[in-house]
């Protein structure tokens, strides 16, 4: 008898199980999802940040006295980075990090000040009186 309330427990379980896997494969959806609609969310945050970037660089004290130095209000630079799109903003902000800071100019100059010092030691050129030719 115990034997055959076990087969009717386990026979009632298997059954609710088969029921409950069928209900949970009908609410189940599988798709190909394109590569764009997964970058969608992603680009979106990376625009905001970026655009977020330049406004902080406008409002900057020393950036909005030369944009006002140039005749441009900050207010309406601020205006026409929020009516960017994504690719200007992008573009821009590459642009900015690609351009040199003021330890560039230093750098160009003692690197052109050591060629110079090169090309005399070569004999190439007699540009200081302090550097002898090698020759």
């Amino acid at each position: 008898m115990l034997m055959q309330q076990s087969r009717i427990v386990r026979s009632v379980v298997a059954r609710l199980m088969m029921g409950c896997m069928l209900l949970i494969s009908g609410l189940a959806q599988a798709a190909p999802v394109s590569t764009s609609t997964l970058i969608a969310p992603q680009s979106v945050v990376a625009t905001d940040a970026e655009r977020e970037k330049l406004m902080n660089l406008i409002q900057r004290d020393d950036v909005a006295e030369q944009l006002s130095a140039f005749g441009v209000d900050p207010v309406d630079a601020q205006m026409r980075v929020a009516d960017m799109s994504a690719a200007e903003v992008a573009d821009l902000n590459q642009q900015i990090e690609s351009l040199p800071a003021g330890a560039g100019v230093i750098g160009a100059i003692v690197l052109i000040f050591i060629v110079f010092i090169i090309t005399d030691a070569l004999g190439a050129t007699n540009i200081f009186n302090f550097v002898h030719p090698i020759r």
